[in-house]
């Protein structure tokens, strides 16, 4: 039976920790030179409605590496739900690839994709869940830290598709999430009533950025206006303002805090080019590592040997 990625709350605890040993097995081999081909033959549809930098180089750059190609299909060429349906996109793909990876606005037609495809879906992200990114954030913490158990990460900003992600992993294994929004921008209750329910990590919502980050061991932001909230962009800079990322903010943390972004970041606004560019970040780590763990989820959706 074919699986899919469309979010971490589909995938179990042993799934997902076999899915970070994995990355660092194929990171590992990578830094060594080793040519290792397990996807040698396949190809992978990577369907785009929005347009992406780390999402289409990693993915694409990852199939090469596994010895697979990538095919790159952007708005014009599929129109999804548009053009044609998402079940027909789904269904004529299937025919042609090994896997697909869907990078859209409206959750539903990644979900719609995994119903109606044969092959593997992964969800490179939507307006509700980004779960290769989150996945790839938690293998550089686990780089960082040794581990994941009980290590404490703040998230300070909106509570939009990335802190979802955030939530759908705590739900599986046990660390401490804090969580501060403005109030009216939390993450969606059920988010947090799933995460709650798994019983395995600890949980708490603030209205104050200085709340959550204290003792903190990563504080993780992002940007203030997702994309297709360009027109609420001036009114959320005021909201936000007291939730930037700055030097002050990080001095409530642990003293070894390390700061993470998923980028495209906003300089000045969500964080300060000291914090960004400075002795704590660990963002360019994180972005190199959407590579390993994308690479790893493709192994293990595609791959016979997995």
């Amino acid at each position: 039976m074919k699986k899919d990625f469309v979010t971490i709350a589909d995938w179990s605890t042993e799934e997902i920790v076999q899915t970070f040993d994995l990355a660092r097995e194929l990171k590992a081999r990578f830094k060594a030179g080793e040519v290792y081909h397990p996807l040698k033959g396949k190809t992978l549809a990577m369907v785009f409605q929005k347009p992406s930098n780390r999402t289409r180089v990693s993915f694409e750059v990852g199939m090469y590496q596994l010895g697979g190609h990538a095919l790159y299909l952007g708005p014009a060429e599929i129109g999804l739900g548009k053009r044609e349906s998402v079940a027909d996109v789904a269904r004529v793909l299937a025919r042609y690839v090994d896997g697909i990876m869907a990078r859209v606005f409206d959750h539903d037609h990644v979900e719609q994709l995994a119903d109606w495809a044969s092959v593997p879906v992964i969800n490179g992200l939507s307006d509700l869940v980004h779960p290769c990114q989150v996945m790839g954030d938690m293998l550089t913490i686990i780089e960082h830290r040794g581990r994941f158990e009980g290590v404490h990460v703040a998230w300070v900003g909106d509570g939009n598709n990335v802190c979802h992600s955030w939530l759908n992993l705590a739900a599986k294994i046990p660390f401490k999430l804090s969580i501060a929004t403005p109030e009216g921008y939390e993450p969606r209750p059920d988010f947090v009533e799933r995460a709650l329910r798994g019983g395995v990590s600890e949980i708490a919502l603030y209205h104050s950025a200085e709340e959550a980050v204290r003792g903190a061991e990563f504080v993780y932001t992002d940007v203030w206006a997702s994309m297709g909230q360009e027109e609420e962009a001036e009114q959320r800079k005021q909201v936000f303002a007291p939730f930037q990322v700055n030097e002050a903010l990080l001095k409530l943390a642990d003293p070894n805090v390390k700061f993470l972004h998923c980028l495209p970041a906003h300089r000045g606004e969500e964080v300060t080019d000291e914090v960004m560019d400075g002795p704590h970040s660990i963002v360019f780590d994180q972005a190199e590592n959407r590579l390993h763990i994308q690479k790893a989820i493709l192994v293990k959706l595609m791959s016979e040997q997995a």
